[in-house]
């Protein structure tokens, strides 16, 4: 299978990529079950670029219901060094009005029922998380982003929450005594997995409405958000596609062999299962060697 250096994940409204050619579709199995859908690999602005709408086709999935290991584990069986995520969010600022894109530089977690790690069984590992986007990449997202002729806000963070439901009254006030800047269901696993399998990961946050805090705004509905939406896809995808032109694909991503340092577990106590599963994350730092001893 030929690497593919660019993955994009697609978020609610945005299914597929428009102007991609040398399309196929790929199904893959990881050993966390089954991704989102199958993988449209294709060429977009002269790049190879792997899609995956987050939801899938149709909009099957409910953010818990997600399987983020498995949606990130295919992208780095597939090659990919950096990621380009783009997902709805509510404002909690006035600031930041619907149609606006905002460039998180942080997350908050408010999800509860989430597998959000690749390790487990046996083996150990603790990355840094401080500092949970690429600074590159979020550069070039916000860059891309206006050349598509969005009003665009760098840095803040995403609450991400459980939903399906949105925010009580009572939690958007709060998050935005926190100092919040955006709520979401979905970034923060996306980003935590892509770094712990050393891609680079940046969400583009397209607003979509004011939440629940805001007295002169209607409550938030399913239909409202869904009809932003489509009035945003047209200025997703150009910026998506300028984003793309602006990725330096040669690169690895700056956080390739972080692992090294994270791995704790000695690894003649690894066992041979949790090695072959997570070859591909950890095979340059551990080997199978005499794993059949074991």
């Amino acid at each position: 299978m030929s690497e593919v250096r660019i993955g994009v994940i697609g978020g609610s409204g945005l299914y597929e990529m428009e102007g991609m050619t040398i399309r196929e579709e790929i199904k893959l199995d990881t050993p966390f079950g089954e991704p989102s859908d199958a993988f449209i690999i294709g060429e977009l602005e002269g790049r190879r670029v792997a899609f995956l709408p987050r939801h899938g086709r149709g909009h099957r999935l409910l953010p818990s219901e997600l399987n983020y290991r498995a949606n990130l584990y295919g992208m780095k069986l597939l090659g990919v060094e950096w990621i380009v995520s783009i997902s709805a969010v509510g404002s909690l600022k006035t600031e930041y009005e619907p149609t606006h894109i905002l460039i998180p530089d942080q997350f908050f977690d408010r999800t509860r029922h989430r597998p959000d790690t690749f390790f487990g069984n046996g083996l150990v590992a603790h990355v840094s998380l401080a500092h949970p986007v690429c600074r590159d990449l979020a550069a070039w997202m916000a860059e891309g982003s206006r050349e598509a002729g969005a009003t665009v806000h760098e840095g803040g963070t995403y609450v991400c929450m459980e939903g399906p439901m949105f925010s009580t009254l009572a939690e958007s006030h709060d998050y935005r005594r926190n100092g919040f800047d955006v709520v979401g269901m979905t970034g923060l696993q996306e980003a935590k997995l892509a770094r712990e399998a050393e891609m680079s990961y940046a969400t583009m946050a397209l607003v979509t409405d004011y939440d629940c805090w805001h007295e002169e705004e209607a409550d938030v509905s399913g239909s409202a958000v869904m009809e932003v939406l489509r009035q945003n896809v047209k200025t997703a995808q150009e910026a998506v596609r300028c984003t793309i032109r602006k990725i330096d694909a040669g690169r690895e991503s700056p956080f390739r062999g972080i692992l090294a340092h994270a791995l704790i577990t000695d690894p003649e106590l690894v066992p041979s299962a949790t090695l072959e599963a997570l070859e591909p994350i950890v095979g340059r730092y551990i080997t199978r060697r005499g794993s059949e001893e074991r």
